[in-house]
């Protein structure tokens, strides 16, 4: 289900994909670091996390990521990207602890938003990655440039909940749809991270290097096939296969790989996001 929460009633998400093997051997056991609520936000319906590239400087205006279906104007269509919009959207930042709201944080645009073979908002902020260190103590968490592996233990960390789910990586699903939306090469997680609404957008970081590899989107709610709430996997072959209960979420190492120089999303090139139909 698109995991968020729309004023008090659970607003979908999409997702459906094929399971496909891991490329690569699994992570060996490394010992898990500790995963807190630094740099993690709340939305009004959704989870959130301020975020920096690998091109990132502390005097670039921050970022927050969240899902595309998390948009305060309403979930994107399919093939649909939306980029450089106006936004006055505003994010509660929490302490470590996430029993505290240390401020709030406030966007000044959509840098970049989809559907489209991926689940992500990237926001702009009016505030720098110093001006938050300095006034709330917090840094933004690392996207990590590096796709990730089968094994690795993961936390999804929900800055609406206030909760932190701790599990593996299964694998990774070829392409995964829901109702008019498909995402491709989506992570799904061992049953232990049950997400529910309100999860949406939570950063997936990597325990061991606690870098972000992903954003929570989804999962499978009554066994209905492909349909809203309820995203299939769809296989290299076409298969279908449905798994109720499981859930997913979107890799970012894509994303990580297209932030230029003042944090710009730099589309085209060597960045394989997708591209608003005029620019193609």
């Amino acid at each position: 289900m698109i995991r968020r929460l729309a004023g008090a009633a659970l607003a979908v998400s999409a997702s459906g994909a094929a399971l496909t093997a891991a490329t690569g051997p699994a992570h060996a056991a490394a010992p898990a670091a500790k995963v807190d609520f630094a740099g993690t936000v709340a939305l009004s319906n959704c989870s959130g996390s301020v975020v920096r590239g690998p091109r990132s400087r502390d005097g670039d205006k921050a970022l927050v990521l969240t899902n595309g279906h998390c948009l305060e104007t309403g979930m994107p269509g399919a093939r649909q990207v939306i980029i450089d919009r106006p936004s006055a959207r505003t994010f509660k930042l929490l302490d470590p602890t996430g029993r505290k709201e240390l401020g709030t944080l406030a966007a000044t645009r959509i840098e970049y938003a989809t559907m489209t073979d991926t689940d992500v908002t990237v926001y702009r902020l009016s505030s720098t990655y110093a001006d938050i260190r300095r006034k709330y103590g917090i840094s933004a968490l690392r996207l990590s440039l590096d796709r990730p592996r089968a094994g690795t233990q993961i936390r999804v960390v929900s800055g609406y909940w206030k909760k932190i789910y701790s599990c593996k990586i299964d694998g990774f699903v070829y392409r995964m749809r829901e109702a008019d939306w498909t995402w491709k090469d989506a992570i799904r997680y061992t049953p232990e991270c049950e997400t529910i609404g309100g999860t949406s957008g939570s950063p997936i970081v990597d325990a061991g290097s606690r870098q972000v590899v992903g954003v929570n989107n989804t999962g499978n709610e009554s066994g209905e096939r492909c349909t809203l709430n309820n995203p299939c996997e769809v296989g290299k072959d076409g298969k279908v296969t449905v798994r109720k209960g499981t859930n997913y979420g979107q890799q970012t190492y894509l994303l990580a790989r297209c932030l230029g120089v003042g944090n710009d999303v730099v589309l085209g090139g060597s960045c394989a996001l997708p591209r608003p139909a005029a620019a193609r």
